[in-house]
């Protein structure tokens, strides 16, 4: 992947940078435009030219538990981190073996980048994510999402998926299947989420045109050897897990105690 500008500091997630989605389309002769609900919304507030650049070429798209598109996988490597919210915009938009020049940061540890932006030097179409928008419903999944409910997939691991804040979030199989994994459960795994190494795994699976996605329930060396994998709590108000936060005070004693 060629660098056209260096960044040597930490890396942030951009939520502070810029804040819904917008593609600014220039298609070339013959492509099909751009989904018009897609192409509506502000402009961003930001610029994210200003922002380091990065060219690459795309292997393939990884998904959320839920099928959407959360990030692309460039032939180098590396992963580029995008919010669900664009997914249908990215699924229009970029297809495998296009070339791609990223707007955003890259981790400094890490072959890791979130993107405020992507054009697609093939068909010239620019996603700039400029926050989720006004749906209530949240990002959908990708047209044609099946969900084939419990599974069990075998392979050697590519390569560790990973969150907006760089922690390990999953992995990608030779096949290309993605597996999602809990980060506190993914943290405690090291040994066994090793590049090349061999694994079983049973979960929930998805599949669509997209790609295939499984949500672990246990993972291991061999069938005979698996962890359950602890579901994580469904999300409350802002996506915080339903319950106190940890530094919440106590709740007070019922009347009459004491």
């Amino acid at each position: 992947m060629k660098t056209r500008s260096k960044l040597n500091a930490a890396w942030l997630p951009l939520g502070l940078l810029v804040s819904a989605s917008v593609v600014a389309q220039a298609p070339a002769v013959g492509q099909p435009p751009v989904a018009p609900r897609d192409a509506e919304g502000p402009a961003p507030f930001y610029d994210p030219a200003q922002l380091p650049s990065f060219d690459g070429k795309v292997q393939q798209f990884t998904l959320s538990p839920r099928g959407e598109i959360d990030g692309l996988i460039l032939i180098d490597g590396t992963e580029v981190k995008t919010p669900p919210h664009l997914s249908t915009s990215i699924a229009y938009a970029i297809k495998p073996g296009d070339a791609v020049t990223i707007h955003g940061l890259r981790a400094a540890a890490i072959p890791l980048l979130q993107a405020t932006s992507i054009t697609d030097r093939t068909s010239g179409r620019t996603i700039v994510d400029v926050g989720p928008g006004p749906r209530p419903e949240g990002p959908r999944p990708i047209s044609g999402t099946d969900a084939t409910g419990m599974a069990e997939v075998q392979g050697a691991i590519r390569m560790s998926l990973h969150g907006a804040r760089g922690e390990i979030n999953g992995v990608l199989l030779a096949d290309g299947t993605v597996l999602r994994l809990p980060p506190d459960a993914a943290s405690n795994m090291g040994s066994l989420l090793q590049t090349g190494r061999a694994i079983v795994a049973q979960g929930d699976e998805l599949s669509n045109p997209i790609g295939r996605v499984l949500e672990v329930r246990a993972i291991g060396s061999s069938r005979g050897d698996l962890t359950p994998i602890d579901s994580p709590p469904p999300p409350g108000p802002r996506g915080r897990p339903w319950g106190p936060r940890p530094d919440a005070p106590p709740p007070p004693p019922p009347p009459g105690a004491g």
